[in-house]
């Protein structure tokens, strides 16, 4: 998927710099565990599940937006890199422990 959707970018004249720019915002949601797991882990799964990028996705459709697009894509980059280094969506015990098993040490 990663690789599709940069692919994608790359087709529809997506900005570079742009997508450099905020390729890693989805993870500022790990600012929240401050508040705790529990929090961190609602916020952190909220955006790094694809039902944001199709939402958005079809709002891009639907206004043809071309920066709603490239977000869109960006996004799901994002996520799909995220699944394949092993970081899953996070449980409410720990940010190490995730829906494909434990990150990190011990």
């Amino acid at each position: 998927m990663a690789l599709a959707a940069a692919v994608v970018f790359a087709i529809v004249g997506g900005a570079w710099l742009l997508f450099a720019v905020l390729v890693l915002v989805p993870d500022l949601s790990m600012l929240f565990y401050l508040a705790g797991p529990r929090i961190g882990a609602f916020a952190y799964n909220l955006v790094h599940i694809l039902i944001g990028p199709f939402i958005l996705a079809a709002l891009a459709w639907a206004t043809d937006s071309v920066i709603a697009k490239q977000i869109t894509l960006i996004w799901a980059f994002h996520i799909a890199v995220d699944r394949a280094l092993g970081y899953g969506l996070k449980l409410p015990t720990s940010f190490q422990d995730t829906h494909l098993g434990r990150i990190g040490r011990g």
